[in-house]
């Protein structure tokens, strides 16, 4: 016979799943965006294109949904937070402020937002949130 759980370890238990589940989902969007557009920006660049940062943000998403959903390792999900942070925040930037060329990138500025983008923003949005509340509660329980 199994022992059960006190009530408070199995609600953080299922807290935790939910939000797996919510950053796999939102770093699997954010994959399957990118992939998608990947090859509408090929033209962007000339050693680097935008196009190909894209299939790279889409291969590093998909490696931190499997780290987050099978590995569910501490390290894991920081490389998950970085990988949707770093992806919303260079959509953000690159949406609002014209960087212009840095070294081999491309100029990606582009000022509109547009489905793809939107829907891409939100997915990177919810999956930094998810992971920002696993990683401070694997903190706190640390201290």
């Amino acid at each position: 016979m199994a022992i059960p759980e006190p009530a408070g370890r199995r609600g953080r238990r299922l807290t935790h799943l939910v939000l797996r589940l919510l950053a796999a989902a939102g770093l699997a969007v954010d994959a399957l965006v990118h992939v998608r557009i990947a090859d509408q920006y090929d033209a962007v660049g000339d050693s680097i294109t935008q196009g190909t940062l894209f299939r790279a943000e889409a291969a590093v998403a998909s490696l931190a949904v499997v780290l987050v959903l099978l590995w569910r390792h501490r390290s894991g999900d920081v490389f998950a937070w970085a990988v949707a942070a770093s992806g919303l925040g260079a959509l953000l930037l690159y949406r609002y402020v014209d960087v212009g060329a840095l070294g081999p990138l491309p100029n990606m500025h582009e000022p509109v937002w547009f489905g793809d983008k939107t829907f891409a923003a939100w997915a990177e949005g919810v999956a930094t949130a998810a992971l920002t509340v696993l990683l401070l509660d694997s903190l706190r329980r640390r201290i």
